[in-house]
């Protein structure tokens, strides 16, 4: 039997989910609202002009549909306006994390086979490192400058045009085309896991239903933790991750202000909450922290300011502390490969009720599944657990707006996918409320600063050094930094090792681009022996009780 599908009449229109309608109707209802970054000041009216001309500009250098163009920028006007145009002409958008080695980011750009790449002037100096090994992949065609300073930056870069100037050039009218809505828009690398990074891609349709999950929980919170048109937005989670968590799309989709603080530095973005009258941002806890500790944040008022934590757990005596000084701070949770939010920790009335310290205690929990989101807490069978806050098992999830693989990657993607369900490599447990908490992680893969550290890859730069016999890497809980990587070391008999001697062999690893400068924060440890398992293996369990109990 055939399913009943619904008849067309010729003349009907399929509406598809395009990222060009997230942008329109809110440039019609609010044409006024004004986009706010370093000295500049933009209205919804003239952003659609500029998204009409940066396409118009991107043609003009011979971008077509498919091809690929690549941004690396801090947060600012052009980044947003990159989200929009990029993938309205069809084209694919590649958010270079360029907090990534240059060697890191060459692999990247010749992975995703870049065809235009846009760069800040302030990161031509790892664009000259890497510019010949560009030119021999032979994929970058052109390179644009944005500049932020009034004269443009010595380089050997070939530049097409500076940014505003192509723009100054262009029509600020677009027929921006229809096309299906699966087509590929946004690609960026995720490096949580060992190895090279791995290209995740969203499509279209992903895009669009991920802002309307986002925008249907957030709008539907009452009492706080709402994001609604008197809101004023400013990401603080950068835009080459993960879209700024796709809030940058919700924004524009309400129509409201927004503010784009550039490089994050505390005492600017402290500046442009008081200034700009900022009441809705996202950021990582370390950031959190950073802000709370700075000198400014004591003389000023930040009651009524609505804070999304993710990217690592957010601590109980963080949360407090945030919740002492009016901030309403709350947990979300998602990955690069969900795109990413998948839950939200927001509280119901009755919960509001509650002290601080047992509001604290549900806000720093993963939360509640969005709209659309069907996770579930499941065994190895993927056999879902009771919800009965005890019953641990690993989050797997289905939503619509899921990366459906790994770019080039089939084995990584079909066991991302193993069994149907998207495995998020998180444990946790579930209580009767539908609150999800994550309790640890099924891979050895620390969360430092925001930045993920494989411990095994940490593991095997110590083991090299010619002293080492025995090394563990587990991750050490940190109010600061979310995760410290606490290395347990056994020397070799008869060798003088040291901490010393060891933190600056990984440190010239670091230095070399192998692995993430976030090592610096490492604590090394020289124990006697490294408990394992009855099969000879590592026990992290018993070293982490060992070790990490106060």
């Amino acid at each position: 039997m055939s399913d009943p599908l619904i008849p067309h009449t010729p003349s009907a229109y399929d509406y598809p989910l395009l990222i060009k309608n997230l942008l329109f109707c809110p440039v019609i209802d609010n044409p006024d609202q004004e986009i706010v970054y370093r000295h500049h000041r933009f209205t919804y009216r003239c952003l659609r002009q500029r998204v009409a001309q940066l396409a118009n500009a991107l043609a003009g250098l011979g971008v077509k549909r498919g091809d690929t163009v690549a941004v690396m920028d801090w947060d600012s006007h052009r980044y947003l306006e990159c989200f929009f145009a990029v993938p309205m002409i069809g084209a694919v958008l590649h958010t270079i994390n360029v907090r990534l080695s240059p060697e890191q980011i060459l692999y990247t750009i010749d992975h995703a086979e870049d065809d235009l790449l846009l760069v800040n002037g302030e990161f031509l100096p790892i664009l000259e490192q890497i510019k010949g090994r560009i030119e021999q992949s032979g994929t970058v065609r052109g390179y644009v400058l944005m500049n932020d300073e009034p004269t443009l930056p010595a380089s050997s870069i070939p530049f097409a045009g500076e940014y505003e100037a192509l723009l100054a050039k262009a029509a600020t009218t677009f027929d921006f085309p229809d096309f299906d809505e699966n087509t590929r828009a946004t690609t960026f690398y995720s490096t949580g896991t060992t190895g090279l990074p791995k290209g995740v891609y969203f499509s279209h349709r992903q895009l669009v239903l991920h802002t309307m999950g986002v925008m249907a929980m957030l709008g539907s919170s009452v009492g706080h933790g709402s994001f609604n048109r008197q809101d004023v937005y400013m990401p603080i989670t950068p835009m080459f991750h993960v879209h700024a968590w796709g809030l940058p799309y919700v924004a524009t989709m309400l129509g409201v202000k927004q503010v784009y603080p550039g490089r994050y530095l505390p005492d600017v973005l402290l500046e442009l909450r008081e200034k700009e009258g900022v009441t809705f941002s996202h950021c990582v806890p370390t950031i959190l922290h950073m802000l709370l500790k700075h000198p400014h944040a004591q003389r000023l008022d930040l009651s009524g300011w609505k804070l999304i934590i993710g990217g690592a757990s957010m601590s109980k005596a963080l949360c407090l502390e945030a919740m002492q000084r009016g901030i309403d701070v709350f947990t979300g949770y998602g990955m690069s490969e969900t795109c990413p939010i998948l839950t939200i920790a927001h509280l119901t009335p009755e919960l509001l009720e509650l002290s601080h310290e047992e509001q604290a205690e549900i806000r720093c929990k993963t939360g509640r599944t969005l709209p659309l989101v069907d996770l579930r807490v499941v065994d190895s069978h993927l056999q879902e657990q009771p919800r009965d806050g005890r019953s641990s098992g690993e989050i797997a999830v289905r939503a619509p707006w899921l990366t459906q693989g790994y770019l080039k990657d089939y084995k990584a993607s079909e066991r991302l996918w193993e069994g149907g369900w998207l495995h998020t490599g998180d444990v946790a447990v579930r209580d009767g409320l539908g609150y999800v908490k994550i309790t640890d992680r099924t891979k050895d893969v620390l969360k430092v600063a925001g930045e993920w550290v494989s411990s095994l890859e940490l593991e095997d730069i110590i083991a090299h050094h010619p002293a080492v016999a025995e090394v563990a890497v587990i991750g050490q809980p940190d109010e600061k930094w979310g995760e410290r990587p606490l290395a347990l070391v056994v020397a070799r008999p008869a060798t003088a090792l040291t901490e010393k001697e060891l933190s600056h062999h990984v440190m010239a690893y670091a230095e070399k681009g192998i692995i993430n400068k976030q090592v610096v924060l490492l604590k090394i440890k020289l124990v006697d022996q490294i408990d394992k398992t009855s099969v000879g293996k590592i026990n992290k369990v018993a070293l982490r009780e060992k070790h990490l109990t106060p």
